[in-house]
C-alpha cells in the first residue's frame, strides 16, 4: 500500500495536517493522480542533482499527459480541465528551476511520513493521553459552535412565528375595533360578541408579549453563548495553534488544525451576522407595533451594540500569517531572508465570509510603527522590494480567503547611521514584517493588522547557518512577536527544551531523530562537564555556549559544527543516517568499550570532532598477539572527499597497505554484528551506474573516450 493510500486511513485531525503541506505551486492533485510515480523515486536525491531534478520534471509532466489521456476516453472534461491548469501552474513555477520542485517534493513526503507514524502510534494506542485530550477537548468545542448554530437558527424561526403571531393580532386587533366603531354608531352600544372578541385579543396580546420578551431572551442567550466561544476561540485555541506553528517552523511536529480553526471562527462571525439581522428585523417588528415596556423595545439597542462590538473584535482577531515569511531555495529553514533573494508568506483570515471575498487588499512593510523599546539602535532598515500589495480573495484549492505574496524582496537602506551603537551582530538582528488591512461594511469599519514571527537579515549564504541558530533560540524561549531587542541579553535554555529542538533539526532534514544516547553524549561532552551534566540534567546553556563560544578543540561554535554534520548527512549520508547505521556522537572513551568486547574488524561510523564543515570517521577494532583489544580510526572523509565517493564504496574498497604484507580490507561487521554486504550492499556504486548518471548529462553525439575507473581509500598500516 503506498504510503498516499495508508494517509487515507487516518482520523480527520491527521488528514487536516496533510492538507496543510500543499498550496497551488504543488497542489494536492498530483499527489492524487501520481502517487506511485512519486514514490517510486528518492526526491532528496533528485534535489541535489539539477540534471536529475530537470529529468523528473519532464517525467512529471509526461505523466501528467498521460492521465489527461486517459481522462479523456472517459469524456471527463472537469478533472481535463483541472489538469491542464495544473500542469500550467508546474512550468510556471518549476520550469526554470526543477530542483525547487524536487525539494518541495522532499520535503513533503518526509513530513507526511512523520503525520503517518504520528497517526498510526496514536491510533494504535487508541490515542495517546494528550491526544485524547487534545480530540476531546476539539469535540467539546465542535459541539459548542453546533449548540450556538442550532440556536440561532431556532432564533430565525421563532422570529418568524413572531410576525406572523403579531400579523395576525394587528389584523384581528384592527378589524374588531372597525367592527366595534360601527356597531357604536348604529346601536350606540357595543355587542356581547364584540365584548368576547376583544378578550380574546386581549389574551392574543399577553401571548404576544411573551413571545416577543422569549425571542429577545433567546438572542441575549446566544449572544452569551457566542461571547463564550469566541472568548475561548481568541484567547486559548489561536494562540496554542501560533505556538504549534512556532515549533512547526523550527523542525517541530507539523502544524495543524487551522481549517478547523477556520470554520469555528466563520460558524460564529455568520451567526453574529445573522443576530445583527435579526435584531433589524426586531426593528421592523417594533416599527409596526409597540407599547409601553415592551421587551423587544428595552432589549434591542443593547444587544445591537453587543452584537457589533463582538463581531469586530472577532473580525480584528481573524488574520494569521499561515506560512511564515521563507526563501524558496531553504524551505526547511523559514525566517531567514537573504538580500535581494525573493520570499514568500501567506497571510490568511480565518472568518471566511461571501461578503469579504476580494474586498481585503493587504499591504505589507517591515518594521513598522516600532517603538524605541521595540527596535535596537543601529539596526540596519530595509525596504521591500516586489508586488507589497495583495487582494485576499477565496482560494479554488483549499477553499480558504488568503493572499499569497511570493515575489517580495529586503534591499537595504544605506544609511551611516549603523556603527559600533550596537553589540547585535548581523545574525542577532530581528525584524518584523507587518501585514495591513480594512474591512468595511455598513456599520462597520475595522483596520487588521499582523505581524510575522521574526525573521532574520542575512547578506551573504554563509550566514544561513548562523541566523538559523538565532531563530531556533528566539522561538525556543520567546512568545512575544515583536521582542526585537531579545539578543541583547538572550535568556539561557535548559537542556531538556535544547535536546529535543536538536532531534527535531535532524527528523525534518531526514527519516531519523537523535536518539536518547546521542544526545546525552551532545550533553556530556559539548556543553558540559560530566560532572555539571549528572549533577543538573535540566542544566542551563547560554546562547554564547551553543553558537559562538568554540569548546573543546573543534575550533568551531556548537551550533555551526552540528549544522556542518546535518549538511553533511543531507549531501552524502542521507540513506545509511535513516538505516540507523551511523552511531555518529560518541566520545573516544565509549567508542573504545563498545568496541572493546567485539569480533576483529567490526567497526562503526562516528562524526568528527574536530572539522568544522562536517565530516566522518570509521573506527574498527583488531587484536594485538596477546589478545589486547586496539582501535584504529581513518582521517575523517568530508564533503570534498565524499562528493568523489561514497562511504558505502569507501567501505568496501578500504585497502590497509604495508610493506611485505598483503593489502587487506579491515572493516568486516559494521557495529554490532552486522556483516557490511548487509548493511551497505544494496547502495554500492558500481562503474556502470556511473556510466548511466553521464548517460543523463551527455549530449546524443557523445563518444566515451575513456576506459571507467573507481576511487578506492587506502591506508598504509
Amino acid at each position: 500500500m503506498t504510503l498516499w493510500s495508508q494517509l487515507q486511513l487516518l482520523d480527520s485531525l491527521y488528514l487536516e495536517q496533510v492538507d496543510q503541506l500543499y498550496d497551488e505551486a504543488f497542489p494536492m492533485e498530483i499527489r492524487q493522480y501520481l502517487s506511485q510515480w512519486i514514490e517510486s523515486h528518492d526526491w532528496e536525491s533528485v534535489a541535489s542533482n539539477v540534471s536529475l531534478a530537470t529529468l523528473r520534471f519532464h517525467e512529471l509532466l509526461n505523466q501528467l499527459d498521460e492521465h489527461y489521456s486517459r481522462l479523456n476516453l472517459g469524456n471527463n472534461f472537469l478533472l481535463q480541465h483541472n489538469i491542464r491548469k495544473i500542469k500550467r501552474n508546474l512550468q510556471e513555477h518549476f520550469q526554470e528551476d526543477p530542483v525547487h520542485m524536487a525539494m518541495i517534493i522532499a520535503s513533503t513526503l518526509n513530513e507526511e511520513r512523520k503525520i503517518l507514524e504520528n497517526g498510526l502510534r496514536t491510533q494504535g494506542k487508541g490515542g495517546s493521553s494528550l491526544g485524547s485530550i487534545t480530540m476531546e477537548q476539539q469535540n467539546e468545542l465542535g459541539n459548542k459552535v453546533n449548540n450556538l448554530r442550532t440556536s440561532v437558527q431556532e432564533i430565525e424561526q421563532d422570529i418568524q412565528v413572531l410576525e406572523d403571531v403579531q400579523d395576525e393580532y394587528d389584523f384581528k386587533r384592527n378589524t374588531l375595533q372597525s367592527r366595534g366603531n360601527m356597531e357604536v354608531e348604529m346601536n350606540g352600544q357595543i355587542t356581547k360578541e364584540i365584548q368576547q372578541e376583544e378578550m380574546a385579543i386581549r389574551q392574543m396580546f399577553v401571548g404576544l408579549s411573551m413571545k416577543r420578551e422569549v425571542v429577545i431572551k433567546e438572542i441575549a442567550n446566544a449572544l452569551t453563548l457566542a461571547e463564550q466561544m469566541q472568548l475561548t476561540l481568541i484567547s486559548e485555541e489561536l494562540p496554542e495553534w501560533k505556538k504549534r506553528q512556532q515549533m512547526a517552523c523550527i523542525g517541530g511536529p507539523p502544524n495543524a488544525c487551522l481549517d478547523q480553526l477556520q470554520s469555528w471562527f466563520t460558524v460564529v462571525a455568520e451567526c453574529f451576522q445573522q443576530i445583527r439581522q435579526q435584531l433589524k428585523k426586531v426593528q421592523e417588528l417594533v416599527q409596526k407595533f409597540t407599547y409601553n415596556n415592551d421587551p423587544l423595545t428595552l432589549g434591542k439597542s443593547q444587544l445591537n451594540d453587543q452584537a457589533l462590538a463582538l463581531f469586530k473584535n472577532l473580525i480584528l482577531n481573524s488574520l494569521v500569517v499561515e506560512r511564515q515569511p521563507c526563501m524558496p531555495t531553504h524551505p526547511q529553514r523559514p525566517l531567514v531572508i537573504k538580500t535581494g533573494v525573493q520570499f514568500t508568506v501567506k497571510i490568511r483570515s480565518l472568518v471566511k465570509l461571501p461578503e469579504m471575498n476580494c474586498q481585503l487588499k493587504v499591504k505589507v512593510s517591515i518594521d513598522k510603527d516600532l517603538t524605541e523599546k521595540d527596535t535596537v539602535k543601529g539596526c540596519r532598515k530595509f525596504n521591500i522590494l516586489g508586488t507589497f500589495s495583495k487582494v485576499m480573495n477565496l482560494e479554488e484549492s483549499s477553499g480558504c480567503l488568503a493572499a499569497e505574496f511570493r515575489h517580495l524582496q529586503l534591499k537595504e537602506m544605506k544609511s551611516n547611521n549603523r556603527t559600533n551603537e550596537t553589540s547585535l551582530i548581523i545574525s542577532e538582528e530581528l525584524h518584523v514584517l507587518n501585514f495591513e488591512t480594512q474591512l468595511i461594511q455598513p456599520e462597520l469599519c475595522v483596520d487588521l493588522s499582523i505581524t510575522s514571527l521574526p525573521v532574520v537579515v542575512i547578506s551573504h549564504v554563509n550566514q544561513l547557518p548562523s541566523a538559523w541558530g538565532s531563530i531556533l533560540w528566539y522561538n525556543m524561549l520567546c512568545c512575544e512577536p515583536h521582542n526585537l531587542s531579545f539578543f541583547l541579553n538572550p535568556a539561557p535554555v535548559k537542556w531538556g527544551q535544547l535536546s529535543k529542538v536538536l532531534s527535531w533539526q535532524f527528523s525534518s532534514a531526514t527519516k531519523r531523530a537523535l536518539n536518547s544516547e546521542q544526545l546525552r553524549t551532545l550533553a556530556d561532552k559539548y556543553l558540559f562537564s560530566g560532572h555539571e551534566a549528572q549533577a543538573d540534567p535540566e542544566g542551563l546553556i547560554h546562547w554564547n555556549t551553543f553558537c559562538k563560544m568554540s569548546p573543546n578543540e573543534r575550533g568551531v561554535p556548537f551550533w555551526l559544527w552540528i549544522d556542518g554534520i546535518l549538511d553533511l548527512i543531507k549531501r552524502h549520508l542521507l540513506n545509511i543516517w535513516n538505516d540507523g547505521y551511523i552511531i555518529g556522537f560518541l566520545s573516544k572513551e565509549r567508542e573504545k568499550a563498545l568496541l572493546s568486547d567485539k569480533l576483529p574488524g567490526t567497526f562503526l561510523l562516528r562524526f568528527s570532532e574536530s572539522c568544522r564543515d562536517g565530516a566522518i570517521t570509521i573506527t574498527w577494532v583488531e587484536y594485538s598477539q596477546d589478545g589486547e583489544p586496539k582501535t584504529h580510526s581513518v582521517k575523517p572523509y568530508t564533503k570534498s572527499d565524499l562528493a568523489s565517493i561514497s562511504l558505502p564504496n569507501v567501505i568496501r574498497d578500504y585497502t590497509l597497505t604495508a610493506a611485505q604484507k598483503i593489502p587487506v580490507n579491515p572493516l568486516v561487521y559494521l557495529y554490532p554484528d552486522i556483516p557490511k554486504e548487509d548493511a551497505f550492499g544494496r547502495y554500492y556504486i558500481s562503474s556502470s551506474d556511473d556510466t548511466e548518471q553521464m548517460e543523463i548529462d551527455k549530449p546524443k553525439s557523445y563518444i566515451r573516450p575513456y576506459i571507467g575507473r573507481r576511487i578506492i581509500s587506502v591506508s598504509d598500516e
